[in-house]
């Protein structure tokens, strides 16, 4: 068990930490702006609409290239694969294009085929996150995934930052029924790694992995602020809540 410092306050016997990837682990905003980008690139060359109405469709499916951020409700980099997916086909439907779902699936599978070749382009790992990913392994403490993306897509992630072996499983929302703020892949996590709540924590970016950690019962829920949640929308949720992960000090 360790003890993990988060600002003036410590949790004690520690023997799991359960980490959100995007926003958390990695640059949120650089990949799932450019994911979206191959999105909606291949459904323009198929569709002919106007370079200049890319930008609303992306902002449909939660990346904001005007302020360069994503909306903080999403869906992109919060839901699952599915809802980003709905929310680009109501995109395309509002600018005049029709049954568009079977395109909307292929794009997102040719998108992920892109992808392959510029993985280390568009993963960045987060300020600290592989200095205390090597801390806690070293301590003997136990490493989790949680995360609403595929889980073949985030072990290639992991692959790309380096941690892969150093992370003892890895649950994407296609392994569990109910995605966040479910407690689903906390129990899952648990239940695999024989380990008890009230020795686990969960870090994450957004309001629903917060809830994730709290719905599960967890010991605590430590909020970073890298990704798409302000300060301001975790009061009440977390006493726990940094700038980033590097601010996770092993005791």
């Amino acid at each position: 068990m360790i003890n993990l410092k988060i600002n003036d306050k410590i949790i004690k016997n520690v023997g799991l930490v359960i980490f959100d990837k995007d926003g958390t682990l990695m640059d949120l905003y650089h990949y799932w702006s450019n994911m979206v980008d191959y999105r909606v690139e291949f459904a323009r060359k198929r569709l002919g609409f106007d370079l200049k109405q890319k930008p609303e469709i992306m902002l449909a499916m939660g990346v904001d290239l005007a302020n360069k951020r994503l909306r903080s409700d999403g869906p992109v980099g919060i839901k699952k694969r599915e809802i980003v997916m709905a929310a680009m086909e109501d995109a395309l439907l509002a600018i005049g294009f029709t049954d568009t779902h079977n395109l909307c699936f292929e794009v997102f599978k040719e998108a992920d085929e892109m992808s392959l070749q510029h993985l280390n382009e568009i993963i960045r790992p987060m300020n600290g996150m592989q200095e205390l990913i090597h801390v806690l392994h070293k301590r003997g403490c136990s490493i989790a995934l949680a995360t609403t993306d595929k889980t073949g897509r985030a072990k290639l992630a992991l692959g790309v930052l380096g941690i892969s072996d150093k992370v003892n499983i890895i649950v994407g929302e296609d392994m569990i029924k109910n995605y966040k703020p479910h407690p689903d892949m906390i129990n899952f996590i648990l239940d695999k790694l024989s380990v008890d709540k009230v020795n686990a924590v969960m870090v994450g970016d957004a309001i629903t992995d917060i809830e994730m950690g709290n719905n599960a019962k967890l010991k605590a829920s430590i909020a970073v602020l890298s990704g798409i949640t302000s300060k301001e929308q975790f009061t009440g949720k977390t006493e726990y809540i940094i700038s980033d992960i590097s601010r996770i000090v092993v005791v």
